[in-house]
């Protein structure tokens, strides 16, 4: 679903694909929100809604990359590159995008991986297996709620699943919270920039929030200090304290902003 603003001006306006996590199905808010601020923003599903499978089975950017064919042909969208904003598992899609497919210019990625994580990831001839989860590293509160922070396998144990973002000629706007319960995406980032500067590049900033969880939504979206899981079915923690959560939020927004309208005009 294409999200664009009617009567103010013909446009066109900057194209901006939205990406979430292992929600799964078509979830719309975050595209609406952006397209009131001048984006045409396409949110793309990619399992749990229609004739997609249900379940993230192996993923082909081939899909993501005919998202943004269609996106860029769009009357609507001025190009000539185009954006993508991603969350939680949608985050490593983004850094994907921006690396494999040259028509991505901007990338933002929120509390993501600089690996590919849960399901392994295609395109042509190239697969990146995905990080594995310990399930044996899961604290459980006394209240009964998950702590998966320490689940998720190190990337540096398992270096075919790192992206390799130097490839990327677009830029890259890492956004994480410091108290991320799901994974440690501040470390991440950290990792991801190391790479970067390794290799000579400089096309990258950071949005590092402390008191912030996994959940860095658009502003006055309600603090979730805990979640079901979709994969367990049990409640998860998302991390965070709510006045310095809300505050991320509201800081982010603006500055996710201003990162897509300078780098797609």
């Amino acid at each position: 679903m294409i999200f664009h603003q009617n009567g103010v001006g013909d446009g066109p306006f900057p194209g901006l694909i939205d990406l979430f996590g292992d929600e799964g199905g078509l979830i719309e808010f975050r595209a609406c929100l952006l397209a009131s601020r001048g984006f045409a923003t396409l949110a793309l599903p990619y399992f749990g809604f229609e004739d997609l499978p249900m379940t993230m089975t192996d993923l082909h950017l081939e899909y993501f990359e005919e998202a943004v064919n269609y996106l860029k042909k769009h009357p609507k969208v001025k190009g000539p590159g185009i954006g993508v904003i991603g969350s939680s598992k949608g985050g490593d899609l983004a850094l994907s995008m921006i690396t494999f497919l040259p028509q991505v210019v901007a990338s933002v990625c929120i509390s993501g991986c600089h690996a590919n994580t849960i399901t392994d990831l295609h395109y042509k001839d190239m697969r990146l297996p995905s990080l594995s989860y310990n399930v044996d590293r899961i604290i459980v509160s006394d209240s009964g709620i998950l702590d998966m922070s320490k689940t998720l396998e190190n990337p540096s144990t398992n270096k075919g699943s790192i992206i390799p973002l130097e490839k990327a000629e677009g830029h890259i706007l890492f956004v994480v919270g410091e108290d991320d319960k799901i994974w440690d995406s501040k470390f991440f980032a950290s990792e991801a920039i190391k790479r970067l500067k390794k290799n000579g590049k400089d096309n990258y900033k950071l949005l590092s929030y402390p008191g912030t969880g996994h959940c860095i939504d658009p502003p006055c979206s309600p603090f979730r200090p805990a979640k079901i899981d979709r994969l367990f079915g049990l409640p998860v923690l998302l991390g965070g304290e709510a006045i310095k959560h809300c505050y991320a939020q509201q800081d982010a927004w603006e500055k996710i902003q201003e990162f897509l309208r300078l780098h797609l005009g």
